[in-house]
Formats: structure tokens, sequence, C-alpha cells
């Protein structure tokens, strides 16, 4: 019994270092919401096992090159949220459509029924509570990016720091070159798309066991993404 007591202790303590405050239960649980909405954003059908739909999405435009990747929520409004008015606004992925950072703080709700109107079409996709976590994450998770990246696309972190906790948290499934996993990209071949690189970090990786960051203190992400600027691709 005492040794198990040093090791609630322990993991409390570590806890404590990490978020600098224990979470309240359904803090938590927002948390864990949100990261299952984040990972609904970056990939629903794959997230859901279920087949990418055969059709265009309705919204897409007709000059869009990648209208297959069309129900991705990521490619319309863009791993930064901004759309047009972002990343995506600027390369071969722009649409002209708007992007999701001004819903941040609405409520999560609204953008719940959004998600399922006419107008995105995602009734009959998505599930209730799909839509709950997207609203969720869309209205309260959506990263601060500039503590990140900034406009140049360099990540701030601290890439020593990055590269202790990628090889405790990370290498053991990606391997300490980043290479490891065989079913995507390497780590490294994300180092010029840090948004997605930050995404996947924080959420996790749709229908895989990766564990999402989100719940630790954002600067653990931030030196990751430093030090995977330095992983071969």
């Amino acid at each position: 019994m005492k040794l198990l007591g040093l090791t609630m202790i322990a993991a409390l303590a570590l806890m404590v270092g990490l978020t600098g405050s224990v979470l309240p239960a359904a803090a938590a649980e927002d948390v864990s919401a949100m990261a299952r909405g984040g990972k609904l954003y970056d990939n629903w059908f794959k997230e859901l096992k279920q087949s990418r739909p055969e059709e265009t999405h309705p919204a897409y435009p007709a000059s869009g090159k990648y209208p297959k990747q069309s129900w991705r929520c990521k490619e319309c409004h863009g791993w930064d949220f901004k759309g047009k008015d972002g990343v995506y606004g600027k390369n071969d992925h722009a649409t002209g459509i708007k992007g999701v950072a001004g819903m941040a703080g609405k409520d999560p709700k609204a953008i719940a029924a959004a998600v399922m109107d006419a107008k995105h079409a995602y009734a009959g996709k998505l599930g209730a509570q799909d839509a709950a976590d997207l609203g969720l994450f869309i209205s309260k998770g959506l990263p601060d990016l500039n503590k990140f990246v900034d406009a140049a696309g360099k990540p701030k972190g601290n890439a020593a720091k990055g590269e202790v906790y990628f090889n405790t948290l990370c290498a053991g499934c990606h391997g300490v070159d980043g290479k490891k996993v065989s079913t995507g990209a390497a780590v490294g071949a994300l180092k010029t798309d840090p948004w997605q690189l930050l995404h996947k970090s924080l959420n996790g990786q749709p229908a895989e066991a990766m564990p999402a960051l989100r719940s630790l203190d954002p600067a653990v992400a931030a030196d990751i993404l430093a030090h995977a600027q330095s992983l071969p691709e």
C-alpha cells in the first residue's frame, strides 16, 4: 500500500509539473472531447472507420484541386483554421472559403448545429456526439498558433527540450529519427507544414493509437515541433 501511495503521489506530481495544476475531472473530459473533435476535423471518415464519400462536397469549388479530400474540414478551413486568409489561401489547397478561427469562443452547440446544416451537409454522416465534439473543438480547442509558430512558419519552441520530449513520448512508435511508423509520413516530412504537425501532436492521428498531447503544457508540443525541424524526411 505504501508503494502504491508513493506511485500515486509521483503521478500527481508529474501532472502538476506538466500542466501547472491538476485538471478537474470535468475539464479533463472536455479536453479529451476536444482532442476527438480535432481528429474529426482532420479526417472524420478515417476516425469513424467509414469509407470516404465518393461525391465531392457540395461547397467545394470546381477550381479546387483536391476534390477527394473535400469532406475533410481541414481541406477548406486549413490546419491553421484561417481558410482563405491563412496558409491554404496561398497554396494549391486554396478554395476561397473562410476559416473557422472566427468561431472560437462561440456556442459549441450552435457550431455543432451548423456542421449538420444543409451548407455543411454532414447530417447522416456524423452522429450527434461527433458534431458535439467538433463544435467543442472549434469553440474551445483551437490553439493560439502565434505561441507555436511565427509568421514565416518557423516553430518558436526549444528544440533541445523538444528532443527530450520526442525521445521519451514519441520515439517508442515513431523512432528517434521519426521514420519508424510505416503507415504514414515520416515526422520530418511535415517540417514544412508545422501547423499540421502541431494539430496531430495536440489531438492525435485519426483511428490510430497515437496519444494526444493536448492535456499537457502547450510548451511540450511547441518544443517537439521545434525538434522536428531537425528530423530527416
